[in-house]
């Protein structure tokens, strides 16, 4: 069955490892992702933004990830990513999605925390998991962009004051990563994250964590992080295996056969991903 974050980030946590939650699009990056972490032996969060809910449908996530959580030895969570709208969250969580990220980061920080309540008020009658953001990346996450002046990192104390009053599950905090690829070379505020962690006891989630130097995503985990989110560095290299598939063969027309070399492209990836969630825990 799909189980919630719940327990998978309690143990990320006290094992000091972090699981990967990467974003899917259709069936075959969902299979993908769920086939890898069976074979690497990890937790699985399969992670759904609001315009991939609209593409491939609510229920059909759902029956999907529970086909997958059902042939599968690994616990498996469903998790909507960088929602905003608070309906939406419930229809998808009466749906059957396990845990849910409501994105009120754009609002004023007392907006922030009233929003949050609602969800987590609705959320946690049903055994869902709510993570939150306080902090803005700079960087485009489905159809919200955010410009490297409006970046806003997480303030340690405001993080307790929110963790707090809000009683979410999870936190994702702000100390210098970006939604999709980096104009420079990522610098990560990790003396920020320690502050962020001395402070709370909740999860710690990395957004952004695509184009990252694995050493950085490393260190980010053994500074207190338990979830790490991946996209772009899925979707990259699953569409240019797909582009040179047709470059190569023209008259292709089998999705069967040109969606194989993007499936294995990005299998590559998130092995990989996986390696680095692992490697300085205890699984």
């Amino acid at each position: 069955m799909i189980l919630s974050t719940r327990q998978m980030l309690i143990d990320a946590q006290e094992n000091h490892y972090a699981v990967p939650a990467f974003n899917i699009h259709n069936m075959e990056t969902l299979q993908i992702v769920a086939q890898t972490a069976v074979h690497m032996r990890s937790p699985l969060i399969i992670a759904a933004t609001p315009s991939t809910v609209t593409y491939a449908g609510a229920d059909y996530l759902v029956a999907m990830a529970e086909t997958a959580a059902q042939t599968a030895d690994i616990p498996i969570a469903l998790h909507l990513d960088h929602h905003e709208d608070i309906k939406t969250i419930e229809e998808d969580i009466d749906a059957g999605f396990s845990s849910c990220m409501i994105d009120a980061s754009m609002l004023p920080f007392e907006e922030n925390v009233e929003k949050v309540k609602k969800v987590v008020a609705y959320a946690h009658r049903y055994d869902v998991t709510v993570e939150a953001e306080l902090g803005k990346l700079v960087g485009i996450e489905d159809d919200v962009t955010v410009e490297a002046e409006d970046a806003v990192y997480t303030d340690p104390d405001n993080a307790a004051d929110f963790v707090e009053r809000t009683k979410i599950d999870s936190l994702a905090v702000a100390i210098g990563t970006a939604h999709g690829l980096y104009k420079g070379k990522p610098k990560l505020d990790f003396a920020r994250l320690e502050a962020i962690r001395s402070r709370i006891s909740i999860p710690l989630v990395l957004h952004g964590a695509s184009d990252v130097p694995d050493e950085l995503v490393e260190k980010a985990i053994a500074l207190g992080i338990c979830k790490v989110n991946i996209a772009t560095d899925l979707k990259i290299p699953f569409s240019q295996a797909v582009k040179k598939y047709f470059a190569d063969n023209p008259s292709a027309n089998d999705p069967r056969q040109y969606m194989t070399p993007g499936k294995e492209a990005m299998k590559k990836i998130v092995e990989h991903k996986i390696k680095v969630c692992k490697s300085a825990g205890r699984y």
